[in-house]
């Protein structure tokens, strides 16, 4: 009785001993792949720094969370389940992927530990991952290369279409499925045909089903198959180690270190440049990012771990209407760009101007910056802080959109958008109905333990002060001892930030610090997200702050507010989750938790909601800019709550307001569906 040659002692034509092959192929792949990676870590060394080795315990969750636990992929279930099946696999049968390569320098070979029970269960769970492995390759290569999701569908101007890589990698797994389980296979049914004994496998798995097929093959067959298999798993193991820098599968090695390093503070933008204080600002050379190596490192790890899959541009509101801007797209022209100026071979190219090479100016001012590709983003993907560098550097050029010029040179005269002047900032306070009930301290004059702080569209809008007079009536109902900036107060500069006037916005910062320290307050609340957000991540130094929903859900809770039954019952009511409170700084549940303290009201959600807000594309310096899209963002989001079946939307965002009030109009909805603030829903069923 014979047992099977295993590779290592395996000689073709009885002369050369295949261990020479075995020895070979592993050393030639790894030498290529380390080569490869020397190549591809090269503008990675040449990028700006990016100080990522912060709250090391909060990043290892994040790993096993994102990375391992793949939490983000099941937001679209059948590619998601999918990824996850291939993924897990992979994981599995790393480990028999590294053995086998021992294997053909040693027979018999056995990972330390793997020798008894450990092993035995280890195969079992190893012959079910190949085979579902493979029956997901066989899935998702028909869902990508048949079906087609638009979400894959690559535009002409952006070059060709990835779908053929993703069904040719889809085969390269395939094949190291089935040739692991045809090499275990075909030594099993050989030992079969010399002892007529079965041993044991997991029962359907591809093993199973390939030992059960060679059954009755000849010995000579299942040897010289023993020995095929083996070589053509390593050969496609090595073959696709250093394929994998080569194109958007890349991921598969940079992703565990993209996640890792990905961002922790929500809402918070980058600083010019890490290492440089904001007093330093005035001694750098240049702004932003205009070249390639301007970028940090960890944005170029972002380029090399995109898996382009579109869940970014399938969620981005930009792209939704029309403009010039897909997330996807922004992240694979620079991965291109990588890979052109530092080829794997020869001298590096000299970067150009990205805006003149691979970018256009409207591309990347057509941004609302609401965050929902970077939520939808299953590798921690940033998109956010690259684009406010590129309009740093827009913005240092002297490239900022005609419509913009006017707003901002009034910020910088005014601290307001609209040129207004300061003293009449607080004039919202004498209406006159109103100012007969209340009387709202002024902060350069007297003490509280609040501040309210108002910012730009509530002071000067005439349409949206009536947010600034519920928000200081609810305060006063709650108890709440507040006063106001005034005349001191200047705007949050939240969008001067995201809109890359980086001077501008620390002369607006260090203004508005000085004036909020000096009254000494314990507490800032506001009833602007873009404000919240600023002075609670953008800011140091200042007390807590707190959107005016926080508030509200807080003093019912504790009974200091009480609401009456609603108003109008016969009406639905939907809430329209602002980008900058939701996304950015996670307040879904307190004003859900308020409307719903109100009495017989009813409320529905819109499709798109929480964390897949829909943005209504007025945010902040938006309302002055004139993009070139199809449609309006709002009026799609007005129409998704038609479907939700809505009378009324309620937003707790002052932009939110004048963009779905001005949305409603244009979708010809006037009548049918009516935009209210938070506040003034709330003021409205005070007890």
């Amino acid at each position: 009785m014979t047992s099977i040659i295993g590779p290592a002692s395996y000689q073709f034509f009885g002369i050369f001993p295949a261990a020479i092959l075995s020895f070979i192929l592993p050393v030639v792949g790894i030498g290529l792949f380390a080569y490869i990676m020397a190549r591809r870590l090269a503008p990675l060394v040449r990028a700006a720094p990016d100080f990522r080795m912060d709250r090391i315990g909060q990043r290892i969750i994040r790993l096993i969370t994102i990375w391992l636990g793949q939490i983000k992929q099941p937001r679209y279930m059948l590619a998601g389940v999918l990824h996850i099946v291939i993924f897990a696999g992979f994981l599995i049968l790393s480990i028999r992927s590294v053995s086998l390569v021992i294997i053909g320098l040693s027979d018999g070979f056995v990972l330390p530990g793997f020798g008894g029970w450990l092993g035995d269960v280890y195969n079992f769970l190893k012959d079910y991952a190949a085979t579902f492995v493979l029956i997901a390759c066989i899935v998702a290569g028909i869902r990508r290369g048949v079906f087609k999701p638009a979400r894959y569908a690559v535009p002409e101007q952006y070059g060709k279409d990835h779908t053929a890589e993703a069904v040719f990698v889809l085969g390269i797994i395939g094949t190291l499925m089935i040739s692991e389980s045809l090499f275990e296979a075909s030594e099993l049914a050989f030992a079969y045909q010399q002892t007529g004994e079965w041993h044991f496998t997991a029962p359907l798995s591809l093993v199973w089903i390939f030992t059960h097929m060679l059954t009755g093959a000849s010995l000579n067959f299942l040897q010289g198959l023993h020995i095929f298999s083996y070589f053509l798993h390593d050969l496609t193991f090595f073959f696709f180690l250093c394929f994998l820098p080569l194109g958007k599968h890349f991921h598969v090695i940079t992703s565990i270190f993209n996640v890792f390093f990905m961002r922790l503070d929500k809402g918070k933008i980058k600083p010019v440049r890490y290492g440089v204080s904001d007093e330093q600002l005035d001694d750098l050379e240049s702004f932003g990012v205009k070249k390639l190596e301007d970028f940090t490192w960890k944005h170029m790890l972002d380029f090399y771990s995109c898996a382009d899959c579109g869940r970014c541009s399938d969620q981005c509101p930009a792209n939704a209407v029309g403009r010039p801007l897909s997330p996807r797209f922004i992240t694979i022209k620079a991965r291109d760009l990588m890979f052109k100026n530092y080829p794997l071979s020869g001298e590096i190219y000299k970067s150009k101007m990205l805006v003149e090479d691979i970018y256009t100016e409207d591309e990347i001012w057509s941004c609302t910056t609401c965050g929902a590709c970077e939520e939808e983003c299953p590798l921690a993907i940033e998109y956010i802080n690259k684009i406010v560098d590129l309009r740093r550097g827009m913005v240092d050029e002297g490239l900022v959109p005609q419509s913009l010029q006017k707003p901002l040179k009034a910020l910088e005269k005014r601290g307001n958008p609209y040129g207004k002047m300061e003293k009449k900032r607080a004039d919202w306070a004498l209406e006159k109905e109103f100012k007969a009930e209340y009387s709202i301290k002024d902060l350069t004059k007297e003490s509280a333990d609040t501040l309210y702080f108002v910012d730009s569209i509530t002071s000067y809008d005439d349409n949206i002060q009536e947010i600034a007079r519920r928000t200081a009536m609810i305060l006063d109902r709650a108890g709440v001892d507040f006063g106001i900036l005034g005349k001191d107060e200047k705007d949050s500069g939240n969008e001067v930030l995201r809109f890359g006037e980086e001077m501008l916005y620390q002369d607006l910062k260090a203004q508005n610090t000085e004036a909020i320290l000096a009254t000494g307050v314990k507490q800032i609340v506001t009833a602007d997200p873009h404000a919240y957000n600023a002075l609670k991540n953008d800011y140091t130094g200042l007390p807590p702050v707190r959107h005016i929903s926080q508030v509200v859900a807080e003093k019912i809770t504790t009974g200091v507010l009480s609401l009456k039954p609603c108003l109008h019952p016969e009406k639905t009511y939907v809430y329209h989750d602002p980008c900058y409170l939701g996304r950015h700084n996670g307040i879904y549940e307190d004003p859900r938790q308020a409307l719903d303290a109100i009495d017989g009201l009813t409320r529905v959600e819109m499709e798109k909601s929480r964390d897949r807000s829909f943005c209504c594309g007025g945010g902040g310096l938006m309302l002055f800019y004139e993009p070139e899209e199809e449609t309006r963002m709002g009026v799609l989001r007005v129409n998704m709550a038609a479907e939700a079946g809505a009378n009324v939307i309620v937003t707790a965002c002052p932009f939110c307001l004048v963009n779905i009030q001005d949305a409603i109009k244009v979708a010809g909805k006037e009548g049918e569906i009516e935009a209210l603030d938070f506040t003034e829903l709330i003021a409205r069923h005070l007890a």
